[in-house]
């Protein structure tokens, strides 16, 4: 803005009663006698940021309060000031950035000048404090909570956009004079009674502003510089230097724009305005957000750093874990975000909102390595409640990933470095019942491309407003107290140099991920939808009967309850006909009518889709689904047989489903699945309990029996097909990455030619992370070569898996395994 002095007299009277058809003020006190001013002494008014907008209400105000006009001059010690007010904030640019941060006002420096050199000048300052609107607390629209007044001084533009949105509630308050002479101590020259006076008056528009809107929470300017201070970046910037040949203020700037490109840019703002909007959105998306267990988090959050750690489903689950926490009257968690979602406006407005970004990968990045490290760091040690996904991404395929060690063991290792305050991991659940982005994670697993994100995609997903998503389910897990989990694996931690990670840090974060893993599980909720698609997808054509419908749902319920797989899991409510119902309404399945009555099915275009939510929860039913196939296939078989298959496939399995039970806990849990079966009549024991049967062939309970068993054959599927290959290819002959990409072509050939038609079937990260359960389980070893060594003991899970496999299944598999193996001893072209 330029120069007010410069305006024309005609100017600024016209301006000012063109803003005042608009404006309306609140002023404090309400009676000017309440400043007891001098009429002795000239009066000189101090506004906080430059903008010709609060200039005109000064001025309106002050004159209708009978004060010392504004725009008059003073008369100092016979020298004429052009004017009465100065800003103490310099000018800004029109996005408010600071033009020029060391400059003083004129006018200050000359009262400060003249006071230095005749000590009876003397000057009232009056600091006045103009508000555009109230806190962003107390706003009830997005755009008034987004725009009003926050700790950022604003631009132009946004104080355009404020007078507009919050004229009508401005709120001015003059403060008591302060004298200038008495804060200016003796023997002080020009430029330090300049610097003191200045500090002094921001400290007061501070402590007025504070208690006006608030405690101040943008820090980003502030975490920046911590950042760029902090010792193992300034050794990171002077490596940089050496390393690349450029000077070190060229280091320091680009660990600079490394710090901003990271840091949140938190606005209490911006999170009203989004807790208003999403407040909306729920209401237009979703039949309700379920939230269970947060007492835990109320509980333990005073006095603790709070790490979330959710699972990972969906982009709503960014939005949807924040919002419950802010609504339930805990501070919202600064957020790590992929920087791919550091998109034009979205990512401003997520920065806004607490996210921090980071890359996929800091390879080859020591110096952005190091500067995100220290911003982790200064988070924790500041208290800020974090919130990331350990997972990495989402999941396409509905089941939990594989963890992820980059930003858990960053924490990890920050802890053990600096563990004043107690931190405590939160795992969190979340289920959906229906899925944004269910179509494009089909395409994913079909082998498509992952899609980019853009704003064009975020604008198009807006048409999905108008359908129906069902509820929305979030459970509190079991939190992990960091301290005692260090305690229980490795006691000497507290002792240990924390230069660096080392191979027994490293190790903990990798048992901590996999117990996070676990106790997310744990907290899985069982909603209408995974019932459905648990009980439908084993049917040969996606079709029942109501009558068996129910009874599965009813078997699975049963088993829940009276085998619970864990404490923190939430049972559904609804009865076996209300879960079908409510299937109905979301359109996950449809009636139709054949000779011999009504029929249940699955609409074709749904049936791909609902192997996510089955895979939601397959976990809480893997053990009563395993010991159900084996006895379908089997027939009659010896407890000791059954209990020695559970346990050979139960080892397969337990890495990729994060299974709760240690092998010693296995057969207490396999004795309560058996129980609930055989109360059930889906299974028969012997008097002497050394056997168990399945029911006649022919009876309704076999087919109940068969179809639980269906749930996890997609599953032991893959496995079947990886141990075949593994066996066709020779110990020593084949490594982890051409094992996974084989396993994939030979899923895709399966899926084409036989029925074998679940769509993760031939995802290739679920293969990867099977293999590597193996090496984990020492079931495989990889040689330095990167080649894969088994001996006899992979081929005793193989004949597990044999027993509970169709003979046809098996048959096809080998085929296909035999054919990989021959294509694989071919050469490269």
């Amino acid at each position: 803005m330029s120069d007010p002095g410069s305006v024309s007299d005609w100017f600024l009277p016209l301006a000012r009663r063109l803003l005042y058809l608009w404006v309306r003020t609140s002023v404090f006190p309400a009676k000017s006698q309440e400043l007891a001013l001098d009429p002795e002494k000239p009066v000189c008014y101090v506004l906080q940021n430059r903008h010709l907008s609060n200039l005109l209400v000064l001025f309106e105000e002050s004159r209708r309060a009978g004060l010392p006009r504004a725009e008059a001059p003073i008369d100092l010690a016979g020298q004429r000031l052009a004017r009465s007010f100065f800003f103490l904030n310099r000018d800004r640019s029109l996005a408010g950035r600071e033009r020029d941060s060391r400059a003083q006002s004129t006018l200050l420096a000359a009262m400060v000048r003249q006071a230095v050199v005749d000590p009876q000048v003397d000057v009232q300052l009056v600091p006045v404090l103009i508000l555009w609107g109230r806190a962003p607390g107390k706003q009830d629209s997005i755009l008034k909570a987004l725009f009003s007044e926050t700790w950022r001084p604003p631009g132009a533009w946004r104080q355009l956009l404020a007078i507009v949105l919050h004229g009508r509630h401005v709120l001015v308050r003059y403060n008591a004079p302060i004298s200038l002479r008495k804060l200016l101590p003796e023997g002080f020259d020009e430029e330090r009674a300049l610097r003191k006076l200045s500090r002094v008056l921001r400290v007061h528009f501070y402590r007025q502003r504070q208690m006006a809107i608030g405690p101040d929470l943008s820090h980003r300017n502030t975490q920046v510089s911590a950042v760029l201070s902090g010792e193992r970046v300034r050794a990171a910037i002077a490596k940089e230097a050496a390393t690349q040949g450029i000077s070190p203020e060229d280091a320091r700037a680009r660990a600079g724009s490394f710090a901003l490109e990271i840091a949140s840019d938190y606005s209490y703002g911006a999170v009203r305005a989004l807790e208003l909007f999403l407040a909306w959105l729920w209401a237009r998306l979703y039949d309700g957000i379920e939230l269970h267990n947060f007492d835990v988090v109320t509980r333990i959050a005073p006095g603790h750093e709070i790490v979330y750690v959710p699972c990972h489903r969906s982009h709503i689950d960014y939005l949807l874990l924040s919002y419950l926490i802010h609504r339930n009257g805990l501070t919202p968690p600064h957020i790590a975000a992929g920087a791919n979602l550091d998109l034009p406006i979205v990512g401003a407005l997520l920065r806004r909102c607490g996210a921090f970004f980071l890359r996929r990968s800091f390879k080859g990045q020591p110096l952005y390595a190091a500067v995100f490290d220290d911003y982790l760091q200064l988070m924790l040690a500041r208290g800020f409640p974090l919130e990331y996904f350990i997972e990495g991404g989402r999941s396409r395929s509905g089941r939990m990933l594989a963890p992820k060690a980059g930003i858990l063991g960053m924490t990890v290792h920050s802890f053990i470095r600096e563990h004043t305050r107690p931190l405590v991991f939160v795992p969190v659940y979340i289920g959906y019942e229906k899925l944004f982005e269910g179509r494009t994670y089909l395409g994913e697993l079909a082998g498509k491309a992952k899609q980019r994100e853009s704003l064009l995609g975020i604008l198009k997903s807006l048409r999905s407003l108008k359908r129906v998503f069902g509820k929305v389910h979030v459970n509190v897990g079991e939190p992990l107290i960091l301290a005692g989990f260090l305690d229980a694996q490795y006691p000497a931690w507290r002792d240990q140099a924390a230069e660096g990670p080392s191979a027994w840090s490293r190790a903990v974060t990798r048992r901590a991920a996999a117990e996070l893993a676990k106790r997310i599980n744990e907290a899985a909720v069982l909603n209408p939808v995974n019932l459905i698609a648990l009980t439908m997808l084993a049917t040969p054509k996606h079709t029942a009967d109501e009558q068996v419908l129910q009874r599965m749902i009813e078997h699975y319920q049963a088993l829940f309850a009276e085998a619970s797989y864990a404490p923190p899991g939430i049972a559904c409510t609804l009865d076996a006909p209300a879960v079908v119902a409510y299937a109905e309404r979301l359109a996950i399945v449809e009636r139709f009518a054949d000779s011999l009555g009504e029929l249940i099915r699955v609409p074709a275009r749904q049936a791909p889709l609902l192997a996510y939510f089955r895979n939601n929860v397959l976990h809480l039913f893997a053990l009563p689904a395993v010991i159900a196939c084996l006895l379908s296939h089997n027939r009659r078989l010896d407890g000791t047989r059954v209990a020695q298959a559970v346990r050979g496939i139960y080892a397969l399995m337990r890495a990729e489903l994060f299974l709760r039970w240690p092998l010693e806990e296995l057969s207490a849990a396999s004795e309560a699945v058996i129980g609930v079966l055989v109360r059930r009549g889906l299974l028969y024991r012997t008097e002497s309990s050394a056997w168990l049967a399945a029911p006649e062939p022919t009876s309704q309970e076999f087919a109940e029996l068969h179809l639980l068993g269906e749930s996890i054959r997609p599953l032991l599927e893959r496995h079947f097909l990886t141990l075949a290959l593994l066996e066709q290819q020779g110990s020593g002959q084949i490594g982890r990455a051409a094992l996974a990409d084989n396993c994939q072509r030979l899923a895709q050939r399966l899926a084409l030619l036989y029925d074998f038609n679940t769509p993760e079937i031939a995802d290739k990260a679920t293969f990867s992370v099977f293999i590597a359960s193996l090496i984990e389980a020492e079931f495989l070893c990889e040689d330095e070569a990167g080649l894969l060594h088994f001996d006899e003991r992979l081929m005793m899970p193989l004949s597990d898996a044999e027993l509970v496999l169709s003979a046809a299944a098996r048959q096809a598999i080998r085929r296909m395994a035999g054919a990989g193996a021959r294509v694989a001893e071919q050469p490269a072209t």
